[in-house]
């Protein structure tokens, strides 16, 4: 579809870090009487005050100011090189942040931060953006005292048991590869009802970056791990909470699992598990081990507790699942989303993000209509195992009601169910792997709204 760009449509910004901390303590009691209405009473006061702040003049061109008057920085000096030794964003996207959970804070260092979505381009998460999910808080641990050890739950199971300091791993050969990571609660609560505003809040528990380390087959090579015996891996983290996950084997051998130090081209951020961390690409990201301290090699899973009381899937029968890690086919539209409002009418670009466990994402498509008719979407380059896929297509919006969806399809087939049919498998109880299409309200005034369609 050709514009032009005078005919573009405007879009204004979803309202950011609208609940306080008093606020999200208030929500959390409202959860537990099964309401919801805080939270949205708390994003229309927080809309409504910035609509006159975000408002645009439109002016005409042999009229404005900011062309006809050479501004500051076309007239004067600018600021010394190098003042910041780390780059920082500009003020004017100070307001681009990773948020705290407006329900599922419990304390301070158990929680969750939401990556702004709907504020980014591309694929990559810049690192300061990057979504968190802690179970005992973050550290900053000294790389020079950090250790990881390597063993068996048996002698039989590997010949030598090792421990490596961090010079000596990033000694080895390293990767680096390009890939998501989605927390297994991301969604989730979306599964009963309409629960938060944004896609920060619905969806914001994913991130990709490019990450950097060794292969841990390396590592078990190095080690001598009987592969017919040892046929799974307990990694542990060195915080409070130790975290202990399960990892099968055959995704060592496959060469894709990494014993990471690295992340966009620097050392890993101390809330992303500095120094080291496991990337296992396309599992959820409870099995990517913060502050990786050790690796056991065994011949069965370990049944730890967060594979056994937590990270499960409660079915409609009663019983629930384990071991569900691979996160299935999904995606969703960034813009237009919920909380932005489009402007006037014409041409928008409809953008999203789409990910599969899987492998590549192969194709998806997009509906204005809520579903009555669909069309294919681009996907940008590159397209990448186990990684986010930018794709957009292009919509002009004729002022009326429009319901925006996306469906994504991966290489394996799979398509990514609708609400109803997730729920006729899965029931309403669940908390983890949501993966059902997300929908948007486009309403007459132009404010963009989470729904649910039946």
């Amino acid at each position: 579809m050709s514009h032009d760009p005078s005919q573009s449509g405007r879009l204004k910004k979803a309202p950011e870090g609208f609940l306080n901390r008093e606020g999200i303590r208030t929500v959390m009691e409202e959860a537990k009487a099964g309401r919801r209405d805080f939270v949205r009473k708390a994003f229309a006061t927080a809309f409504a005050g910035s609509a006159a702040a975000s408002a645009i003049a439109q002016v005409k061109s042999e009229g404005d100011p900011n062309i006809l008057n050479l501004p500051e920085h076309s007239i004067g000096l600018g600021q010394a090189v190098a003042t910041d030794g780390y780059g920082k964003p500009s003020k004017y996207e100070a307001n681009v942040q990773r948020r705290p959970s407006p329900g599922l804070t419990q304390t301070v260092q158990a929680s969750v931060s939401f990556a702004p979505l709907q504020s980014l381009f591309g694929i990559v998460t810049p690192s300061g953006l990057h979504f968190e999910r802690h179970h005992q808080g973050w550290w900053d641990i000294d790389p020079s005292k950090h250790r990881l050890m390597v063993n068996g739950s048996d002698d039989k199971l590997l010949k030598r048991p090792l421990v490596f300091t961090m010079d000596e791993l990033m000694r080895l050969p390293s990767v680096s590869r390009f890939h998501f990571i989605e927390c297994g609660a991301n969604t989730g609560m979306e599964w009963g009802n309409v629960a938060v505003p944004t896609c920060q809040y619905t969806h914001g528990m994913l991130s990709c970056s490019e990450f950097t380390g060794v292969p841990l087959r390396v590592l078990f090579e190095l080690c001598g791990v009987d592969y017919k015996r040892a046929r799974y891996v307990l990694a542990e983290g060195a915080d409070g909470s130790s975290m202990t996950r399960t990892v099968p084997m055959e995704l060592v051998e496959s060469g894709e699992v990494i014993v990471a130090y690295g992340q966009n081209g620097e050392m890993l951020r101390p809330e992303q598990g500095y120094p080291l961390r496991l990337v296992v690409p396309g599992v959820q990201g409870v099995s990517w081990v913060k502050y990786l301290r050790r690796l056991e090699v065994g011949d069965q899973p370990y049944g730890t507790k967060d594979e056994t009381i937590h990270y499960i899937d409660l079915m409609p029968g009663g019983l629930h699942r384990q071991y569900t890690s691979t996160q299935e086919c999904k995606s969703v539209v960034t813009t237009p989303s919920g909380g932005q409002v489009l402007l006037d009418k014409g041409y928008y670009q409809v953008s999203g993000l789409a990910w599969s466990g899987r492998g590549k994402v192969k194709r998806v498509d997009v509906t204005t209509d809520g579903g009555r008719n669909w069309r294919v979407a681009r996907l940008q380059d590159p397209v990448m195992s186990k990684c986010l896929t930018r794709f957009t297509l292009d919509w002009r919006w004729d002022g009326k009601p429009a319901f925006l969806q996306s469906r994504a399809m991966d290489e394996s087939g799979y398509v990514q169910p609708s609400t109803r049919q997730l729920r006729a498998v899965r029931g309403t109880r669940s908390i983890y792997h949501n993966n059902a299409i997300q929908s948007w309200l486009v309403e007459e005034s132009g404010e963009v709204r989470n729904v649910q369609l039946t």
